[in-house]
């Protein structure tokens, strides 16, 4: 009887939920326009309905969002992807152009249609092509649940930070893979922003509790933020609560988002700086004139003078995130079903441009949606051979212990976003320091510290220089997710792999299948919609004309290298006995040059040592010709 009134009330509540859930329907248009965001150059800008900054999106745990997005753009393609949003049963609405959709080619509209039932807390939007969330769209995308928040606070801001370049992501992207650019080093922004501008002004209440969402929905370079002679409780990382954690730091890799509770102090006669800081390790190049440091207000009093600068003399004693506690606290997930092991490197193909690789392998776009593969397979839709050589794609299986053993060879810093899932993180190594004689390795499934109890968990997680981490998740939604770098020139390096979860549970859901809408934007940008990665569709093991990334840089010496060198080595013999040639040869008179400059008979200037200057210049003709003909003996 007990158990049935309990299944009654939970009906009821799920029938109250959703009658209280409401339905968001946004109609956007991208375009473009221009603004002068940091107040030093006007430059074109992604707008959205003709305005910029991008809105955010505000709503509750539960509701539904229909965005209609119109390409208004006549130069490119673009896409709308809802950062850490599971998107569970529509993973065509995850907005990954060639893996989850069809790119929006300009004039198409496509509808994303889902439903936020498993996700609360701080979250963003973004474009997911080519890098142009760079040039401006993007939004934050916070989603309330306000009854299930353990912390009390009075009230709310939002901070997003970023770099601002100067230039278009399309013009600095043609640099950037170039020849011209083989050590791949990256674009350098020439400013930090926060919420679109610089020097914002935060004007506080004394004594009150502010919930402070800071998200990084920069492309690149990681920052360091405090806020001067305030601490900061961190109580929510990547839509996750934690237990409250108390710092005066934080280090915010692009797409991580940190929530935090700031109490303000009585006093009001003064007020404070709020900090941003790049993470300059992560520039190749520290420009003379590039601001490491920008500075914004938390504004007291608007009576007194806002503050200078606040310098620190370190920022090494930031928060470290994988020392946080979940605030729903999860044991570690048992001993894994499927390892994956990805080595991280950055190298040079053979077109000369700088790459990054998993495991030597390039992520590559195929010619047909990954999803759209799974959903036209039929039984080989667990055969990842189907999905490209160069996809670099991994088939789940359904409820499985997946752990995700990453190894950064590389000497800087990468954040990796995982889409569809939160991960648990229990294992990231330190920095190895080559200053100081250490030798980086990879992780040792013998050889490690004890992994945590209850591991921290999020969606955005960064590795180490030269250092690795290991990851765990359950694969427990179907669907195709990518797993990458969210350093923008490294995603277009191809620093990206695919997961392809549960490929039967994609096919028997309705939910998943593609809708009307979707396919006219496929049709729109001459997208197939079936087939392998090659859009085969009678064959599916059979991927003639996919696209492959460029080959390798050849080792050794190769005919064409050889018949070079013999030609370099050739070349540079003559240029030897030129030079020698020259240097033996008879130089002219100085006097008769300017005797015939001044056009006066060479008689007039002779001297009684003509006789001993006739008698060198004769053994040096010698000389010279006995030289030429040991040249020709060994030619």
């Amino acid at each position: 009887m007990t158990n049935a009134l309990l299944s009654v009330a939970v009906l009821l509540f799920s029938m109250l939920s959703l009658a209280q859930a409401k339905t968001h329907t946004f109609n956007w248009t991208a375009g473009w326009d221009y603004r002068n965001v940091d107040g030093l150059m006007t430059r074109p800008v992604m707008t959205c309905n003709g305005e910029f900054p991008w809105p955010d999106i505000t709503i509750d745990k539960g509701d539904r969002v229909q965005l209609y997005l119109t390409n208004g753009m006549n130069n490119t393609n673009t896409s709308l992807h809802f950062h850490g949003i599971f998107q569970n049963g529509t993973n065509s609405m995850d907005g990954v152009p060639f893996l989850t959709q069809c790119p929006i080619a300009p004039g198409s509209t496509m509808l994303y249609n889902f439903t936020v039932d498993d996700n609360a807390g701080t979250y963003w939007y973004h474009s997911h092509t080519d890098g142009q969330y760079e040039d401006g769209m993007k939004g934050l995308f916070i989603i309330n649940d306000r009854e299930n928040f353990p912390y009390d606070y009075d009230q709310e801001l939002s901070l997003s930070l970023s770099e601002w370049y100067h230039d278009l992501v399309t013009d600095l992207t043609k640099s950037f893979l170039s020849v011209y650019n083989p050590t791949g080093a990256e674009p350098i922004p020439q400013n930090l922003i926060v919420n679109n501008t610089m020097n914002l002004t935060w004007d506080v209440q004394p004594d009150t509790t502010y919930l402070l969402r800071i998200v990084n929905v920069g492309g690149f370079v990681s920052q360091y933020f405090w806020i001067e002679d305030h601490n900061m409780t961190v109580v929510e990382i990547d839509g996750i609560i934690t237990e409250k954690n108390v710092t005066d730091m934080l280090y915010i890799t692009v797409a991580q988002r940190y929530t935090v509770l700031v109490h303000t102090k009585n006093d009001t006669d003064k007020n404070f700086a709020i900090m941003q800081k790049f993470d300059d390790t992560m520039l190749d190049v520290i420009p003379k004139d590039l601001q490491l440091n920008a500075t914004s207000y938390m504004v007291y009093n608007k009576s007194a003078p806002l503050p200078e600068q606040n310098y620190v003399d370190s920022v090494d004693n930031f928060l470290d995130d994988f020392y946080l506690q979940p605030y729903e606290k999860q044991a570690i997930l048992g001993e894994p079903d499927h390892v994956i092991t990805v080595d991280v490197v950055m190298d040079n193909l053979k077109n000369g441009v700088n790459y990054a690789f998993f495991n030597n392998i390039t992520y590559t776009t195929p010619k047909v949606p990954t999803l759209m593969t799974v959903l036209s397979s039929g039984d080989q839709a667990n055969n990842s051979e189907i999905y490209g050589t160069n996809t670099h794609t991994f088939i789940l299986e359904k409820d499985e212990i997946v752990e995700l053993v990453l190894n950064n060879q590389d000497t800087g810093t990468h954040p990796f976003h995982l889409h569809g899932h939160v991960f648990q993180t229990i294992q990231r190594d330190r920095t190895y320091d080559d200053a100081l004689g250490e030798v980086p390795h990879s992780f040792d499934a013998d050889d490690h510290p004890d992994f945590p109890e209850y591991p921290m968990r999020r969606d955005t997680l960064y590795v180490r220089p030269q250092s690795n981490f290991v990851l765990r998740f359950k694969a427990d939604n179907p669907g195709v997710w990518f797993f990458h770098c969210h350093i923008e020139w490294h995603l277009l390096q191809g620093l990206g792999l695919v997961l392809v979860e549960d490929p039967f549970g994609i096919q028997d859901a309705h939910s998943q299948q593609i809708s009307e809408n979707h396919l006219e934007v496929c049709k729109s940008c001459s997208v197939s919609t079936e087939g392998n990665a090659a859009a085969n569709t009678q064959d599916l093991t059979d991927l003639t004309g996919q696209n492959v990334q460029h080959g390798t840089i050849p080792s050794g010496f190769t005919k064409k290298g050889i018949i070079a060198m013999t030609f370099s080595c050739f070349a540079g013999i003559l240029g030897i006995i030129t030079i020698a040639i020259y240097g033996m040869m008879d130089m002219e008179d100085a006097t008769e040059k300017v005797i015939r400059d001044l056009r006066v008979s060479p008689e007039v200037l002779m001297d009684d040592d003509d006789e001993e200057r006739q008698i060198n210049e004769d053994r040096h003709s010698t000389e010279k010709h006995q030289f030429l003909t040991k040249v020709k003996g060994f030619f």
